[in-house]
């Protein structure tokens, strides 16, 4: 791992557990309240979100910390560093989010989670900040469906910001457990820009995916899996395609 990608990561930690600690939800709660704290350290040898890479195919080092009271509501605050080169030209991404988990039945439960995402250091030029708000079913902690709404996400063709316009994805994940420890794992995604006029800002969408393996002990975590990503995605991303792409990460949580 090069040593820029080691310095964001002493860099990363604090910098979160200052913004959760100085949140209103964590303010709010007190010392005696009834809460969980939690979080992870990832090292990842791709960042590969929604199908394409946000490190340009470089490794990756990113950090999680939340809180969880005693009612399903959740505060936390997510980070990673990113390929400074790729727009908006920011060293980092960190992530705010709210949400509260719905316990249905004992295997099923709902999730509804606001998050607002900002882009930070570097040298940027416009801003790509953007907010989101999603919904998902669980069962089991073993298969998720879910579905995200982002109002005003920034529109791109072909590596050009172009607008900003609403944004809608549609996820699903599973995991199945092989033997003790050890998963099978896959994935599936669409992407769906909506249109501002005729052209480039038509309305477009691009579909993504991944299969992979992972294995469990304790706090840890390893992962590997391969990606697939439809050629419309560099028509509203301006991050490489991790199309055809072997990633994995080792996950450390707490």
């Amino acid at each position: 791992m090069r040593c820029s990608t080691l310095r964001r990561a002493l860099w990363l930690l604090p910098s979160l557990l200052w913004l959760l600690l100085a949140s209103p939800g964590a303010l709010a709660a007190g010392p005696g309240g009834a809460l969980t704290f939690g979080g992870s350290l990832v090292a990842t040898s791709d960042y590969i979100y929604r199908g394409v890479s946000s490190s340009n195919n470089e490794p990756a080092v990113q950090a999680d910390l939340h809180l969880s009271f005693r009612d399903g509501t959740f505060i936390g605050v997510w980070g990673s560093s990113r390929d400074g080169t790729l727009d908006p030209y920011a060293n980092y991404e960190v992530e705010i989010y709210l949400g509260h988990r719905f316990d249905l039945t004992p295997a099923w439960s709902a999730t509804l989670t606001g998050r607002a995402h900002y882009f930070l250091g570097g040298q940027q030029e416009v801003s790509d900040d953007y907010q989101e708000v999603s919904a998902a079913l669980t069962w089991l902690d073993a298969w998720t469906v879910s579905l995200t709404a982002i109002p005003s996400a920034p529109r791109y063709w072909f590596y050009d910001r172009i607008s900003r316009a609403p944004a809608f994805v549609a996820e699903t994940s599973a995991q199945w457990l092989l033997v003790h420890g050890l998963f099978l794992t896959g994935g599936a995604g669409y992407y769906h820009a909506t249109g501002t006029g005729p052209g480039v800002e038509a309305a477009t969408g691009y579909g993504y995916g991944d299969v992979g393996i992972a294995w469990e002990h304790r706090h840890w975590r390893l992962e590997v899996a391969y990606y697939l990503t439809g050629h419309k995605a560099e028509q509203v991303m301006p991050y490489p395609s991790a199309d055809e792409h072997v990633a994995g990460s080792v996950i450390w949580r707490f």
